[in-house]
């Protein structure tokens, strides 16, 4: 199921060398005889401009929404770090009645 299947060595397609043409020069014929005007290229952005700018309402929204994330990752991990530490407490105490229970019953 997960092994590669590839096709019969017959079946493979063969090269064509006839579309390969030689390499005559740099200079590369037109594609047609009509006049175009050339597109204009957007000016380059300059270095030191970052390439996403923030509004200042953008900001406060990303601020609120981080601070809402942190608080709310921290109130999750808390709260499971609070449920193992009364699970590890409950097993302790539990573990204690049991070991004075059958320490009083070897005494008997």
């Amino acid at each position: 199921m997960f092994t590669p299947k590839y096709p019969a060595p017959d079946t493979a397609p063969t090269a064509d060398t006839s579309l390969v043409r030689p390499l005559t020069g740099l200079v590369h014929p037109p594609a047609c005889d009509c006049h175009h005007t050339p597109t204009p290229v957007p000016a380059p952005v300059p270095a030191g401009r970052p390439s996403v700018q923030f509004t200042p309402g953008a900001l406060v929204v990303a601020a609120a929404g981080g601070t809402a994330l942190v608080l709310v990752v921290g109130t999750v991990l808390v709260s499971m770090l609070l449920a193992v530490a009364i699970t590890a407490a409950s097993v302790a105490i539990c573990a204690v009645v049991l070991r004075s229970l059958l320490n009083s019953q070897h005494n008997r």
